[in-house]
């Protein structure tokens, strides 16, 4: 099922004040990537799923490694990835690697929120998320986590997400290889993207 979508910005307090414009409601804070230089803001976009908005955190020291989803590379803001959620991530990682798939290493998170609470999740990243442009999702386990939709609702609801790819064929493969087949229909395009359109007190709103 659908975690949640990430947008990510090379200016976080820019493309938060003009989501807040356009959807007509304002993003919670989501809190520190400690060591990663990232931080971001959440929305809740109704069954379970919520909106990341990542970008990079001025009162981090830069990182040793690239900022996640391509950030140092952004000059604007781009849906870049969408989570797919499991209960059971090393399951799935042997699922999609006897499909041919590498989903990545399964890798250990967490973060604190502004209230105080620890978060701690796990993920596994593909190596090519970024070079095959979208359709296909990377993992997320929460465990006995806390789950971030439960404190971002902020009246927003997911209407509608695809995504596109030159080659769809190839994009569904991946799809059924991580077990969510049915979560993202994919269109054929020259280029790979996603395309989401989320309702908020001042309308829809369309991300790509």
């Amino acid at each position: 099922m659908i975690d949640h979508l990430v947008y990510a910005t090379p200016d976080l307090e820019g493309s938060i004040g003009e989501l807040r414009d356009r959807f007509g409601v304002a993003l919670v804070p989501g809190g520190r990537h400690a060591g990663m230089g990232t931080r971001n803001y959440l929305g809740g976009l109704g069954g379970g799923a919520y909106l990341e908005v990542i970008g990079p955190d001025p009162d981090q020291p830069d990182p040793e490694r690239p900022r996640p989803f391509g950030l140092d590379a952004l000059t604007g803001p781009r849906l870049v990835a969408w989570a797919a959620r499991v209960h059971d991530l090393d399951t799935a990682v042997d699922r999609a690697r006897a499909h041919g798939v590498d989903p990545g290493r399964a890798t250990a998170m967490t973060r604190t929120r502004p209230d105080g609470v620890r978060l701690a999740w796990r993920l596994a990243l593909p190596p090519d998320l970024l070079e095959f442009g979208g359709p296909a999702p990377f993992l997320i386990d929460w465990g006995s986590s806390p789950h971030p939709a439960a404190d971002a609702e902020v009246g927003l609801r997911l209407v509608s997400f695809e995504g596109a790819h030159p080659d769809p064929a190839e994009a569904r493969r991946r799809l059924v290889a991580l077990g969510v087949e049915g979560d993202l229909p994919v269109g054929e395009a020259a280029a790979p993207g996603l395309r989401a359109v989320i309702d908020g007190p001042a309308g829809p709103v369309e991300l790509t």
